[in-house]
């Protein structure tokens, strides 16, 4: 008889900081990552499950994030190479230092976030285009590994966007969450016949875990 429920485990994790972009702001932009710290990804190695799918997108800081995880212990298949889950383009804001931001021409402020979501930075994109295309290839990845553990490597504003979807928010709300550097943020598909919603959320953005 088949299953009458099917769970299938996001594992996101936020790249390692980027230190050389000199208080200027990287977006889509392809700096590396600083990836010397050790503790933390020994943590993570210990937190994340073994032999899961793993998904970074296509950025070097989250494509390196993820090898030096693996490369403390934890094994898993090659990773997939994901466009949809980089980060926002910012388009001609990238570059600009972050003090200087809020003096652009045209700018609308926003509490938590460099501007509102369906503002789009000149030749950028808005969070609302972020959170169309991270959704999309949330459930084309979901329905492809259905019952398995993924490992998402990917940024800030894609994991923003994930839990946003997760609990129903529009694109402005889902600004409201933070996702550290190296922090993990599991989110769960739950498919049933039963009523309720489609996600759980076990935790959002968690430190790795340090234990021995």
């Amino acid at each position: 008889m088949a299953k009458s429920v099917t769970s299938t485990r996001w594992w996101w994790v936020r790249h390692a900081p980027v230190t050389v972009n000199n208080g200027r702001m990287y977006g889509a932009s392809d700096p590396p990552a600083d990836l010397d710290d050790g503790r933390s990804f020994a943590g993570l190695a210990r937190v994340l499950p073994s032999g899961a799918v793993w998904v970074t997108s296509h950025l070097q800081r989250a494509r390196d994030t993820a090898s030096t995880i693996r490369a403390n212990g934890l094994n898993g298949e090659r990773p997939l190479i994901e466009t949809a889950f980089g980060e926002q383009n910012f388009g001609a804001w990238q570059g600009e230092r972050y003090d200087d931001l809020e003096t652009l021409p045209g700018k609308p402020p926003h509490r938590f976030w460099f501007t509102v979501a369906d503002h789009c930075p000149p030749d950028g994109e808005s969070f609302h285009d972020v959170m169309r295309r991270v959704v999309a290839a949330i459930e084309r990845l979901t329905e492809e590994h259905a019952g398995r553990d993924i490992v998402a490597v990917a940024h800030g504003g894609p994991i923003r966007a994930a839990v946003g979807h997760a609990i129903g928010l529009g694109a402005d709300q889902a600004l409201g969450f933070v996702a550290d550097n190296l922090s993990v943020t599991r989110l769960d598909r739950i498919d049933s016949r039963h009523p309720g919603p489609a996600w759980q959320v076990l935790y959002v953005n968690r430190a790795p875990d340090w234990k021995s």
